[in-house]
């Protein structure tokens, strides 16, 4: 089947938004593995980071504002919080394409970029500088190891347990 067919394309691009959306829970990786070594390494990375950068087009459409608006309030700036804040403002892009590529958590990186009001155009192209690369070496991953997929269901599984024993746990406190 080529890689062009219609549902896997929607499928792995549908899977990339959900999975990078702000607050997503599931994981990417062994989906982009799964694909690479079905599809091949470009075709995944392209489809898997087009689907990353429309999610976070979305999250700075929706957070960007909210974020800068939090920060703002008295008492949440601390002397730590300005420190970092000066140290992202010396190379946003780089910092953000870097932290795309790592399996540093994004998500401090994202909100920093919304605190500090990064144009959404750069933003877009950092996430994309930093996931495509990623994209293609877990693609490359997915074709060199040949993971058998019950092997990439239980990573994917092991991989959603931590968010998810959190989500439970805060759902236990809040009774």
């Amino acid at each position: 089947m080529t890689w062009w067919h219609l549902p896997e394309v929607t499928g792995l691009l549908a899977y990339a938004f959900v999975s990078n959306v702000a607050l997503a829970v599931v994981p990417h990786e062994p989906v982009v593995i799964w694909y690479g070594a079905r599809w091949g390494v470009w075709p995944t990375a392209v489809v898997a980071t087009a689907g990353t950068v429309a999610a976070s087009w979305v999250d700075h459409r929706l957070f960007a504002s909210f974020v800068a608006r939090a920060a703002s309030l008295p008492g949440r700036a601390g002397e730590a919080v300005g420190t970092v804040r000066r140290l992202f403002a010396r190379a946003p892009f780089a910092v953000i394409a870097v932290s795309g590529v790592t399996p540093l958590p994004f998500f401090p990186f994202k909100a920093m970029a919304f605190l500090e009001r990064y144009p959404v155009g750069r933003y877009l192209a950092a996430v994309a500088a930093g996931r495509f690369p990623r994209y293609v070496l877990l693609a490359w991953f997915g074709i060199l190891l040949e993971v058998p997929t019950w092997l990439l269901v239980t990573l994917f599984v092991l991989l959603l347990a931590p968010p998810m024993r959190i989500l439970l746990w805060k759902r236990q406190n809040a009774k």
